[in-house]
């Protein structure tokens, strides 16, 4: 698991900078109804995507939340005073009050089933009827590009994925949310290279394989043998749920 303490200073430039901040922040806003007038973006990170959200549209005020200090800090150098130190488990925000949720990136980070249940549990609670939720699903799988690179990691240990488009659907549903709509997006820039690859997997980017097991060794022996050390693959495409809550009756 990457440390994200770490990991704020370099985040953005590894994983396609601004041209992927933009493609992310052009497809939440798609699934975002006009007359949205408060968002919340949990688990914002540098906050390269949220100051985009804000932006964006005149009159929509934007507030992130992330749990990792290095993060949140880098975010609110972008979004002065609109950025809380918070878990998204525990959202620090009252019941039934934002117009829209977003979640990029982030449950697939959950450390156990019940951590993903909880923060769409938390992402239904703050919104008010007629609301929307949107967060990316499939995360992992959406990286799998069908390339050299994927061949050799095909084999690695399995680890059932946090964020499947099925699990986050029953648990939205689950929290009184109904499907809304979907959308997808080009991760630009983040076409992983075989010398990429070896660096992501020695800094513990691949989670089944942790830096310095003799099995990740040899996962990168492998990756190490491909061709093309420096071309990049396929950029990823990732995919985007939305979830209303419905109004009272």
């Amino acid at each position: 698991m990457l440390d994200y303490n770490q990991e704020a200073e370099r985040y953005d430039a590894s994983r396609g900078g601004e041209p992927r901040a933009a493609a992310a922040a052009e497809a939440v806003l798609s699934l975002v109804p006009e007359e949205t007038r408060t968002l919340l973006d949990v688990g914002c990170g540098t906050g390269i995507v949220t100051r985009r959200l804000a932006a964006a549209r005149a009159g929509m005020r934007v507030t992130g939340v992330d749990l990792t200090d290095a993060m949140a800090s880098r975010a609110a150098d972008r979004l002065p005073g609109a950025v809380v130190l918070a878990d998204s488990r525990q959202l620090p925000f009252p019941d039934g009050r934002l117009d829209a949720v977003t979640s990029v990136w982030l449950l697939h980070l959950a450390g156990q089933a019940e951590d993903v249940r909880a923060i769409i549990g938390e992402c239904a609670r703050v919104l008010r009827p007629g609301g929307v939720y949107v967060t990316t699903v499939d995360k992992g799988a959406s990286h799998n590009v069908g390339s050299d690179i994927d061949a050799v990691l095909a084999s690695r240990p399995w680890r059932a994925a946090p964020d499947t488009a099925a699990v986050v659907e029953a648990h939205a549903v689950g929290h009184g949310l109904v499907s809304a709509g979907e959308a997808r997006f080009r991760g630009s820039g983040q076409g992983r290279s075989p010398r990429r690859a070896v660096a992501d997997l020695r800094r513990g980017w691949f989670m089944t394989l942790p830096p310095g097991d003799p099995l990740a060794d040899g996962f990168a022996a492998r990756l190490e043998a491909l061709p093309d050390q420096d071309r990049p693959r396929p950029d990823p495409v990732f995919t985007l749920r939305a979830f209303r809550k419905p109004r009272s009756s």
